[in-house]
């Protein structure tokens, strides 16, 4: 296979898990991966073990899930892929959900936070939140639930991500209708399926509308439950979901067998359970299962059949041992300690009694270790939070010294690990500046009087060079240098330099400086020609530049004159055309180091 037809398998096995096609996506997935080819795409294996363990993971084989997952997890790290990381180890955290290993799924979730927080994935860091919300649901600590629902809630609505905002409100929907707040349950479920169909999310459309069948059933309102439950099917059978299908045909079982009509109910738990186990999804079909048993154990229904009755709790319970679901096996328990009474078989009904009271007391006692781990687990995951927020602002603290040290571009490869950073720029222009008789005021005034003129002299430069492109190399002393095209290239570098100089030359006038500061003057020296600019130092790094170009810029500022603009011939040639400019000769005047050399003045213009 070549590399796009690989990338359009990979599609197509997306989808198939996507819309339940378990069974066809795995042995999809099988065949990929005797592909020769798959082996050398890193990325995409990862992709086909990810698959594979959300396969796995709805046919409820938990350790081939993990297996699967934790495959695509090494590849990811491998190839340095922390997006497919990131969601990985969400993926994992859904397993150990599923599990009931809530506090390795809470780690997991965690640790995947980090790495999206590191990499700035905002939506997967709401999906975390979102996933993290819903164990603490689980273990009934609705404070935290609330909080992290919250959190991916703000993250989607920051990002516009409207998919996740509606997830998130029905996410505390289903708090509220855990605390049987039916009303306000609603509400929620309501905005998120109206947001649902403004983006035409079919899948989510779906769930909306057996979100608000479940509340009508809870409440006794059959029509609108059957109303709902049947749009939800309606919906699942046009986009081809057979996991939704499977689910809302059960829901309607349910009503029917509430409302004593039996024979509806058979057929819509029979249908359900076939749908259950085309897709292989244990829970649905050990639950389905339970759902039929209780048909054939109604003595006054048509259905009565004790063999089926017992065959069918049998399988059930088999299913619910092997994948841990704990409260389907005390409900199947109870159903049979019923039927041993009703046939008055004293003996077995006090055993299955017995059993399903020992076993509510272990998950009740396996609930209440839960919540005291959680609660520690809970502590370092805030510990562990504070830590990271503590680490980020000191991080951002250093960055934003780094970038007041280093220009922002210099800075940033800096950060991002780049050691050696030396560059060759063809033409830019370069600005030199002193203060005239700064020596002599600095020997009559206090050290404090003359470091807070300086520095309110030299912000107004920063300020202002900022506003033409020019970044600032050094001071020292009273002298000050910049130059325009490094590290960012201008065309008009010379123009901007040049506005640059006239603009300081008159800034004395409009700075809160003292007396003896608003008297001084500078004298300046423009330059234009090629450079190399670079990183020196390894503890104090100090971004420099060399030249020719610099030597012959410090030299028109050192042969300038009090409160002029002293600019080199060439310079003056490039921007003769400017109006905004007026050049005056000088003449010719010898340059230490250069010889004799026509300059100019540089005034301003009309």
């Amino acid at each position: 296979m070549t590399k796009e037809e690989i990338q359009i398998a990979i599609e197509k096995l997306i989808e198939l898990e996507r819309t339940s096609h378990n069974f066809e996506a795995k042995e999809f997935a099988f065949m990929l991966l005797e592909q020769t080819e798959l082996q050398e795409q890193k990325e995409s294996l990862a992709i086909v073990y990810r698959v594979l363990g959300l396969v796995y993971n709805t046919l409820s084989e938990f350790p081939k899930s993990l297996e699967y997952h934790k495959k695509s997890l090494s590849i990811n790290t491998e190839i340095g892929n922390k997006v497919g990381i990131g969601g990985t180890l969400v993926n994992i955290g859904l397993v150990y959900n599923k599990l009931g290993q809530y506090l390795t799924a809470l780690e997991m979730f965690g640790n995947a936070l980090i790495v999206l927080e590191e990499i700035g994935h905002k939506l997967f860091q709401a999906n975390a939140y979102a996933n993290i919300g819903i164990i603490y649901q689980k273990l009934l600590d609705l404070s935290k639930a609330i909080e992290n629902y919250s959190k991916a809630l703000q993250i989607n609505e920051e990002i516009g991500n409207r998919i996740g905002i509606a997830a998130n409100l029905s996410n505390i929907g289903n708090i509220y209708f855990h605390l049987i707040n039916y009303s306000t349950a609603l509400d929620y479920y309501s905005k998120a399926l109206q947001l649902n169909k403004e983006i035409e999310d079919k899948y989510a459309i779906a769930i909306g509308y057996l979100n608000h069948g479940n509340v009508y059933f809870k409440l006794s309102d059959y029509q609108n439950a059957l109303e709902n439950y049947k749009t939800s099917l309606q919906i699942n059978e046009e986009i081809g979901n057979i996991y939704g299908i499977a689910f809302n045909l059960g829901s309607i079982g349910l009503v029917y067998l509430d409302l004593k009509n039996i024979e509806e109910a058979h057929d819509y738990f029979s249908l359900s359970l076939m749908n259950f186990k085309e897709i292989g999804y244990k829970d649905g079909y050990a639950r389905t299962l339970f759902s039929l048993a209780k048909v054939y154990s109604n003595i006054y229904s048509k259905f009565y059949n004790t063999s089926k009755t017992e065959e069918y709790l049998t399988e059930s319970l088999q299913i619910a041992e092997e994948i841990g679901l704990n409260d389907l096996i005390i409900s199947i328990y109870e159903l049979l300690h019923s039927i041993r009474l009703s046939e008055q078989n004293y003996k077995d009904a006090l055993m299955y009694q017995t059993k399903a009271i020992t076993l509510e007391r272990k998950f009740e006692s396996v609930e209440i270790k839960n919540k005291a781990q959680l609660f520690d687990q809970r502590r370092k995951i805030e510990e562990d939070e504070r830590a990271r927020q503590l680490k980020l602002a000191r991080f951002q603290e250093q960055e934003r010294i780094f970038h007041n040290i280093l220009p922002i571009p210099i800075a940033n490869r800096l950060i991002e690990g780049e050691q050696t950073i030396a560059e060759s720029f063809e033409n830019v222009s370069i600005f030199f500046s002193d203060i005239v008789g700064f020596t002599t005021l600095s020997s009559r005034i206090e050290p404090s009087e003359l470091v807070k003129g300086l520095n309110t002299i030299f912000t107004a430069f920063d300020r202002i060079g900022t506003m033409y492109g020019l970044e600032k190399i050094k001071t020292i002393g009273d002298a000050y240098m910049a130059v325009c095209g490094v590290p960012e290239s201008f065309l008009d570098h010379t123009s901007r330099t040049a506005k640059f100089a006239l603009e300081i030359n008159d800034v004395l006038k409009s700075l809160e400086l003292s007396e003896e500061f608003s008297k001084l003057q500078f004298r300046i020296g423009l330059h234009c020609g090629s450079v190399v600019a670079g990183i020196i130092g390894e503890k104090k790094f100090a971004y420099d530049v060399w030249g020719d170009a610099v030597n012959v810029a410090s030299r028109m500022e050192s042969n300038s004159e009090t409160g002029r603009i002293h600019i080199s011939e060439v310079f003056a040639k490039s921007i003769e055309s400017n109006p905004e400019f007026s050049i005056i000769p000088r003449g010719e005047i010898n340059i230490k180091g250069k010889g004799t050399m026509k300059t100019y003045w540089l005034e301003k213009g009309i």
